[in-house]
């Protein structure tokens, strides 16, 4: 006789708790393009210029539709992004959002986040079908939102930390800098890094190196506007193309995981380093085992290495696909295997791990 294992009770309690949660995970997911379209319309800027307003002061404000501007406002109070005021009908945009949400110098911005989640989510439907497939989706695949999206989400951190925090975190690396240093800067996207660097330190020389062109053709705009006088130059290749050296100070910013073959790159750059160089590599922050990364933080990092960052790395050759959590260990593993004895963590942020690996 044949017994079969009974179907496990369902907690009807717990089932609607989880129901109740779909539905604020669902009301999450549209307010991603609901907070585009706020930063896109000027919704944030208007109401952090002119204080509380009436859809219809909003509408005529930002040049839209009313019918618009009130049902997003209402969506942006039901998820407490401004606060409603029944007394008199006006919503207003509490001082701590206005910053997040308008002022892109600050850290705490976080317009460049959700447009890279809206870009990544809306190419959802490639990621899926490359899932079935067994291929990847190839950084420049990605609609421009993505490109964008990650520029903006990055720049404010690079420009609270890298010269104050990271660099001078560094053996020896800002002297080296301040003198005059050799400096290549890989998987550079639209140049942020790159062009920073070369403002603070004009006695070194700078090469940005990334294999999305448009991303390069961007950069080289930008340095031309930025940073006219610097020694600067851009070079649209994949890390087995880069060019000169020996380089005194080699940079990835939240790059390397999204490599086909992060072992070749990093023997590619053991080959161009100097003997007494450094490669700065940050990464997204992460510890070493799946445990250590489940949090709110750790959660959007494995949602964008999904749908945007194993499928970059999936779509080149190799295809090792580290993942967004790699973690300090597998970092470490890829840079000894390319030859590299010294390696580690220099500093970091709730959002970065910053690894100092040298020859």
């Amino acid at each position: 006789m044949t017994t079969q294992n009974a179907a496990p009770a369902v907690d009807p309690d717990k089932l609607m708790a989880f129901v109740f949660r779909a539905v604020e995970e669902t009301g999450a997911a549209l307010n991603c393009a609901l907070v585009v379209m706020g930063d896109r319309l000027g919704y944030y800027r208007s109401l952090a210029e002119h204080g509380a307003s009436t859809p219809a002061e909003l509408a005529q404000r930002t040049g839209t539709e009313e019918h618009y501007a009130r049902e997003w406002l209402n969506a942006q109070a039901a998820g407490s992004f401004v606060t409603y005021q029944p007394d008199t009908g006006r919503y207003h945009l509490p001082p701590e959002q206005a910053v997040a949400l308008t002022d892109e110098t600050s850290p705490a911005f976080v317009g460049g986040l959700f447009q890279i989640a809206h870009g990544t989510a809306t190419d959802a439907a490639d990621v899926i079908a490359a899932a079935r497939a067994g291929n990847g989706v190839a950084w420049g695949d990605h609609n421009s939102d993505v490109h964008v999206g990650c520029e903006r989400f990055f720049r404010p951190t690079y420009n609270a930390h890298l010269v104050s925090d990271w660099l001078p975190a560094l053996d020896g690396v800002v002297g080296k800098l301040g003198s005059g240093a050799a400096v290549v800067d890989i998987g550079c996207g639209h140049g942020s890094s790159t062009i920073l660097m070369a403002q603070v330190f004009p006695a070194s020389s700078f090469l940005g190196v990334d294999y999305h062109r448009e991303s390069i053709a961007t950069a080289q705009q930008r340095a031309a506007d930025a940073a006219p006088g610097a020694q600067i130059s851009f070079q649209a290749a994949d890390v087995a193309a880069v060019t000169g050296g020996p380089y005194d100070l080699v940079t990835m910013f939240d790059c390397l995981h999204d490599m086909g073959d992060p072992v070749g790159a990093a023997r590619r750059i053991r080959e161009i380093i100097a003997d007494d160089g450094t490669w700065m590599i940050v990464e997204p922050a992460a510890g070493d085992h799946v445990e250590d990364n489940l949090n709110p933080i750790g959660r959007a990092y494995y949602g964008f290495s999904t749908l945007l960052c194993t499928p970059s790395s999936l779509a080149q050759p190799v295809g090792l696909a580290l993942g967004t959590q790699a973690g300090p260990a597998r970092i470490r593993d890829v840079v000894t295997q390319a030859g590299f004895t010294r390696f580690r963590l220099a500093a970091n942020t709730p959002f970065n791990n910053v690894f100092e690996v040298r020859p």
